[in-house]
Parts: structure tokens; C-alpha cells; sequence
């Protein structure tokens, strides 16, 4: 009994080992993948350090943090596939299963990166951070305010995407019970109305405080605390992938005429437009990028996340407009991009204390800031990830290219 557990130990650390990254691109979605590369460049580009930031690269900086209201939309898509497909064809939803699946993906590299920051504090890009169980219980993001406890501050949007987890299988299983199909849409634009609302009667005491010293963004850090980092006021783009989950799901003959990715990505553009034009309305003298306006604040992420939901709606029909072609080097960064999300920020910081913070200066720097991060996360993701997603699809039937 012990020399089979021993040879099925074996085995599976093979298997581990000579399963590639290339082999895992070409069994997944392009379209998708493309946006999961560009979203994580993005957060990448925003936490970039200003003196290795490249001049052409100014005005996009501005707006790296979009690269998370992306990620929002492609979870949210992403899951409410995962559930909704189900329903769809008349399958009942296994909580036990979906749970399960989730904390085999998320928690092990996770709860790594965690304990990296809490035991080995020289590595933090800031010496301080809030209390392990506020990470452990998925609340940092609620009263966040990263002068305090700046270290590990990415960690806030897997709070929202957790929250999201635990509760919208919850919502599936009861709207798909109901017998008004409606409800759904009511449900719908209840989130997005509330949501837009409560941003609104926040923005008041937000920014009654001073806006921000940081030349990186015009965001002041009570505005961060109270609109930003909770969850409550940041479901817009969940919210749009998983109703374009459902509306590709429900309405198959409706997708087959309507998404036609022309109009889809022309559209998304748009709404991208529009997202820009509201941040920026009216215009702050003396600042770049996103500003801190009411209406901004009000109607920027349901334009942004509207915009990212048919950008991603074009992206769905890839190989009707590039057949096999794939972006390269874009399904390699799309699977290592929960793992360079986790760790780019100590990555950063442990250059500057191996190499000198000179090192992140120029074109050398951005290139020493982008290759160690992508490193980083690829040890991490062959390490940790990767293992326990093939202990996952083994304990469960993997689902069908959800690219999760």
C-alpha cells in the first residue's frame, strides 16, 4: 500500500513537471486571454516606479489601474459561465464543487504571498500592513488606507472577487427557482443603481480631505478608503461579465446575431470613451490621468466596466476574426497572472534591495522592473499554483475551458 501511495506521489509530481506553459496556451481562449495579459501589464504599469517609467508610457501610467476593473469583468464573466452554463442545460449548481475549486485556485499561492509579507518584513514595498486576520478573513479592503498600512494593498480586489464567490452561486440557485425570469434584470439594475447611488453619497465626506501628495494619480486616499477599495461600492464590472455570462448562456440565437465582434468591440470603445471623458470631467488643472470628480465617481465604472463587457463579448469570437493566431507571449502572461499579481510589489521592492534603487531608473529599469515581476510569479505559479490546480483536477472534473 505504501510503495503505491509512494509510486502515485511519483507520478503526479511527473506530471507537474512536464506539464508545460506552452501546452496549457494552446488548450485555452484566446480572446480572453489577450484581455487577462493586458489587464495585469496594466497593474503592472500603474505600480511601475515613476523614474523607469518611459515617456511614450506617461498617459497610459494614468490609467494602469483599469487593468483591475478589467479583471473584475472577466471574473465575472468567467464564474457566471461556470454557474449559469449549468442552469442553462438544466443542471443543478454543486455548491460543494464550485467552493471547493475556488480555494484549490486562489488560497495556496495566497496564503504564500501572505506568509512571505508577515514573516520576512524586509521584503515588503511598505514596512507596514494590516493585521494577518484581515487578510485571512478577505475584509482589508474595508477602512483601507494605505499611508497607514501600505503593505500587500493589491490584495484588496481578491477581497471583492471573494465576496463575489461566496455569494452569487447563492444568487443563482435562488433566480433560477423564481419563475419571472425578470428578476434577474431587476436584481441587475438594483447593483448598478445602488451602486451608483451610494457612490454618490459617499463622495462627499471622501473628499472633504486633501487630495493626494503621489504624482502617480490624482486620487486622494479618503477617496480610495471610502468609494475605491470596498466592495460594496465596486461590483459594476461582475456585474457586466456575469450578465454577458447569462446573455450567452440563455439567449444563444440572440449571441449568434448580436455578437458580432465589429460591433461589440466598436461599441466597447465607446463606452470606454465615455468612462475617460466622465474621469476627467471637469478638467483639474495641473493633473494627468483619471481626476476625482462626482461624476466620475458616479457613472465612470458602470461605462468602464460596460466597455471592458464587450470588449470581452468581441474577444469571444477570436477565431472568427484571427483563426488560430494568437498574440505572442499573451497565453504565457495570461497564466501567470494571478501569481505576478500576488507578488509584483515584493518582487519590485527585493530589486531595489538586491540591485540599489538606482537600478530602477530608465529603460533599464523598466525592463529589470517587468522581467523580474514576470519571474517572480512564473516560480510562484510552477511552485505553488500549478500544483494544487492539478490536485483540483484530479479531486474534480475539470470544467470546460473557463480559463480559471
Amino acid at each position: 500500500m505504501e510503495m503505491s501511495v509512494r509510486a502515485a506521489g511519483v507520478a503526479w509530481v511527473r506530471q507537474a513537471a512536464s506539464t508545460t506553459l506552452s501546452g496549457l496556451v494552446s488548450s485555452r481562449a484566446a480572446g480572453p486571454d489577450f484581455l487577462r495579459a493586458l489587464a495585469i501589464l496594466l497593474v503592472m504599469l500603474w505600480h511601475l516606479p515613476r523614474p523607469a517609467t518611459p515617456a511614450m508610457l506617461e498617459g497610459l501610467k494614468q490609467y494602469g489601474w483599469t487593468g483591475v476593473d478589467l479583471f473584475f469583468v472577466l471574473s465575472g464573466y468567467l464564474i457566471g459561465t461556470q454557474l449559469l452554463a449549468k442552469v442553462a442545460r438544466g443542471q443543478k449548481v454543486n455548491f460543494r464543487d464550485f467552493y471547493l475549486k475556488r480555494a484549490l485556485r486562489i488560497l495556496p499561492a495566497f496564503l504564500v504571498v501572505l506568509a512571505v509579507y508577515v514573516f520576512l518584513p524586509a521584503l515588503r514595498e511598505n514596512p507596514t500592513m494590516q493585521a494577518p486576520w484581515r487578510f485571512l478573513t478577505f475584509t482589508m479592503n474595508f477602512g483601507l488606507d494605505y499611508r497607514a498600512t501600505g503593505g500587500f494593498t493589491q490584495a484588496w480586489s481578491l477581497c471583492v472577487e471573494e465576496h463575489f464567490y461566496l455569494v452569487f452561486p447563492v444568487l443563482v440557485l435562488l433566480l433560477s427557482r423564481l419563475r419571472w425570469g425578470g428578476w434577474t434584470l431587476v436584481l441587475a439594475c438594483g447593483v448598478l443603481l445602488g451602486g451608483m447611488l451610494l457612490r454618490a453619497a459617499l463622495w462627499e465626506d471622501a473628499m472633504s480631505a486633501p487630495l493626494a501628495d503621489n504624482a502617480t494619480a490624482s486620487l486622494a486616499p479618503a477617496y480610495l478608503e471610502a468609494i475605491y477599495y470596498p466592495t460594496y461600492c465596486r461590483l459594476d464590472g461582475l456585474l457586466f461579465g456575469a450578465l454577458l455570462a447569462a446573455f450567452k448562456a440563455f439567449k444563444p440565437d440572440l449571441w449568434r446575431r448580436y455578437g458580432d465582434p465589429r460591433w461589440t468591440l466598436v461599441a466597447g470603445m465607446v463606452a470606454i470613451a465615455l468612462a475617460v471623458l466622465v474621469f476627467h470631467y471637469p478638467a483639474t488643472p495641473g493633473f494627468r490621468g483619471p481626476t476625482l470628480t462626482l461624476v466620475g465617481a458616479v457613472f465612470g465604472y458602470p461605462l468602464l466596466a460596460l466597455g471592458c463587457a464587450c470588449v470581452l463579448a468581441a474577444s469571444l469570437e477570436w477565431e472568427r476574426a484571427f483563426g488560430a493566431w494568437r498574440v505572442p507571449g499573451a497565453g504565457t502572461i495570461a497564466i501567470l497572472s494571478y501569481s505576478i499579481y500576488l507578488t509584483h510589489k515584493l518582487s519590485s521592492h527585493a530589486t531595489e534591495l538586491l540591485f540599489g534603487k538606482e537600478s530602477m531608473n530608465g529603460v533599464g529599469g523598466f525592463a529589470l522592473y517587468f522581467v523580474s515581476s514576470i519571474a517572480v510569479g512564473a516560480v510562484l505559479w510552477a511552485a505553488v499554483e500549478r500544483p494544487f490546480l492539478l490536485i483540483r483536477d484530479r479531486m474534480l472534473p475539470p470544467a470546460r475551458a473557463t480559463n480559471t
